[in-house]
């Protein structure tokens, strides 16, 4: 037990060890964005690549400038467009689903205004 906590107490922790996650993070949601169909699966994609780039903005901060604070009002930022964007297009959809009874992005073509 004792080499395991000797182990953990000299593993120096840096911006890579949480870039990496960051990093998978926006390729599931580059994945997730670019095959789905259904438009709340590629809204909840989308999402997931920004919640990818807040960390990114807060690693950054963290990182080369410690003292300072602009990630972390960057991150915030974010996260308040992110649900303006997120309750528009949760609007739309329902507007969407209510006309074709339907939310798959291959059925958009046959709606005519």
């Amino acid at each position: 037990m004792e080499f395991i906590s000797d182990f953990l107490n000299n593993i120096e922790i840096t911006a890579l060890w949480y870039l990496i996650p960051s990093l998978l993070m926006f390729c599931a949601g580059v994945y997730g964005f670019m095959t789905r169909k259904n438009m709340i699966a590629i809204l909840i994609s989308l999402e997931l690549m920004l919640n990818a780039v807040d960390i990114n903005f807060v690693v950054f901060n963290r990182f080369l400038f410690p003292g300072q604070l602009e990630g972390m009002f960057f991150t915030l930022f974010a996260i308040a467009i992110a649900a303006a964007e997120t309750a528009l297009a949760i609007a739309i959809i329902i507007n969407i689903y209510r006309s074709v009874k339907n939310v798959d992005v291959t059925t958009l073509n046959e709606m005519k205004f």
